[in-house]
């Protein structure tokens, strides 16, 4: 990890309030050590990896809704991590789909599954141990 603001935390969520207030909840915990991004789906957030990486910030963690139409949060990050195994991934849900939560930590490499609504406690824990902060 490079130093301070060179890595990225992204989130993925269609819902444009529910991303605003996961940016301001890890801006809050993590801004000083992360650049915090956003993206409203799975193209957007690879076209923001993309645009990062082009700038020198590495994506450490993408934090993906999984409901979200188009591509899915769990087709989304296992495609992530065939292309980009070292980035990290959590996938949040406020609709349970075992079956989808399962591929995802077999395939994508899960770090964590979060329910919506999610605590910031909870959310903070998360991001710490798939970081290994």
């Amino acid at each position: 990890m490079g130093p301070a603001g060179r890595s990225a935390i992204l989130c993925v969520d269609d819902e444009a309030i529910i991303l605003l207030s996961m940016k301001q909840e890890l801006k809050r915990r993590f801004g000083g050590r992360f650049i915090v991004e956003t993206a409203l789906d799975a193209s957007e957030a690879q076209a923001v990896i993309d645009e990062l990486a082009a700038r020198e910030v590495d994506t450490s963690l993408v934090i993906s809704d999984w409901f979200m139409p188009g591509v899915r949060g769990d087709q989304f990050l296992v495609e992530l991590h065939a292309r980009k195994p070292w980035i990290k991934a959590i996938l949040v849900t406020g609709h349970a789909d075992e079956a989808a939560v399962e591929r995802a930590r077999r395939e994508a490499g899960l770090a964590a599954a979060l329910r919506k609504p999610w605590r910031p406690e909870e959310l903070f824990s998360a991001v710490e141990t798939a970081l290994g902060l």
